[in-house]
């Protein structure tokens, strides 16, 4: 009788901690479901991504960084949904590109981290498809990036830029998860580290570069969504992941402070009278997303603000698809001015890529 009663108590116990829970997991469930029409991520991935594959290329001769960096958006969007055609497609878009293809003179060729991240695009297609060729000209891409590396052991390529947060490490970063091998990750959070010991400010923002101090939207997402993507991966008792992950939640305190009654960040983050942008909205929200599904951020504070930016980004979306708002390529330059000037660009890449990552990262 004694041990009926233990466990009828055990049982009711159980069930009203269960009960008690629903509420609030409902609740935290519901910011990333139950979405308005037109703007599930499903919906919007499988738009833009079928949208890239007929894209022209963008901005230069050789393959830009931001291309790349959306075919690895279309090419994870089409892991998660399973979408073989779609990958298939972006496949067929690279192979002229490879080594003696009919598209080989689009390779970049310098050794500059807009450059190298052109390797994300055969890691991916490894990852995705475990095909050596791919893997031997992603991983090519790789080792070339420390051919010659600083005496601190930072990549030649290093400069400090607030963006290479994101494209100097991801390249690294794919290379580890094709491989497994541990010095791609060893390199990418050493870099990481000497990044965030640079660049980041004590607001939790970051500068765009040393003797810039600006808070530029996009150069900020890139910080963003660069370490959301290494704190994926990055192993629990990796010795650079407790200040990698303060240096994450810290930002993202800070984005949440700044994020607009609309959803949205401005193209500097810290003038209202700046105008929102939409690439440097995107990659915040991916960062948020991944951070709440991982257990980062408390999903009750940062749920909601993820949803409303992912919502708001979703407004910015044309009747083409393409993506509206995204500010111009921007260089560093010490000038106020200069910044809040910057033109609103249609369908760039800049933009079309992290709305991709925000709608895998919804998906994951």
């Amino acid at each position: 009788m004694k041990q009926r009663n233990a466990l009828r108590c055990a049982l009711i116990s159980a069930a009203l901690f269960l009960a008690a829970s629903l509420p609030a997991l409902a609740q935290n469930s519901d910011d990333f479901s139950n979405w308005p029409a037109g703007t599930s991520p499903q919906e919007v991935g499988k738009r833009v991504a079928e949208h890239f594959v007929t894209s022209p290329h963008q901005y230069s001769a050789t393959i830009h960084y931001s291309e790349a960096a959306t075919w690895y958006g279309a090419l994870t969007f089409a892991q998660l949904t399973q979408d073989d055609a779609l990958r298939a497609e972006l496949i067929h878009r690279f192979e002229p590109l490879m080594p003696g293809g009919p598209e080989a003179n689009r390779r970049p060729i310098r050794h500059h981290v807009d450059d190298s991240i052109f390797g994300i695009i055969p890691l991916e297609i490894a990852i995705q498809t475990k095909d050596p060729r791919y893997l031997a000209e992603g991983k090519s891409w790789a080792d070339r990036q420390w051919e010659n590396p600083r005496p601190d052991g930072l990549s030649a390529e290093t400069r400090f830029w607030v963006d290479d947060m994101y494209m100097l490490t991801m390249l690294q970063l794919e290379a580890y998860r094709a491989t497994g091998d541990r010095k791609y990750l060893d390199r990418d959070a050493n870099e990481m580290v000497a990044y965030l010991d640079k660049l980041q400010q004590p607001n939790g923002l970051f500068y765009h570069a040393p003797d810039v101090p600006y808070f530029w939207g996009r150069g900020d997402g890139w910080v963003a969504a660069g370490m959301a993507e290494m704190l994926r991966t990055l192993p629990p008792d990796h010795p650079q992941r407790p200040r990698i992950l303060a240096g994450y939640q810290k930002m993202m305190a800070a984005l949440l402070r700044y994020q607009a009654k609309d959803g949205m960040w401005r193209q500097l983050i810290d003038h209202d009278e700046a105008w929102p942008e939409s690439s440097s909205s995107a990659m915040f929200t991916f960062a948020m997303i991944t951070g709440v599904k991982n257990g980062w951020l408390p999903a009750a504070t940062y749920g909601p603000a993820a949803r409303r930016a992912w919502i708001a980004v979703a407004g910015y979306i044309d009747q083409n698809w393409d993506i509206t708002n995204v500010c111009e390529g921007t260089g560093k330059k010490n000038d106020l001015a200069y910044y809040l000037a910057r033109r609103r660009r249609t369908g760039d890449f800049h933009g079309q890529a992290p709305v991709l990552w925000a709608a895998s990262a919804l998906l994951r």
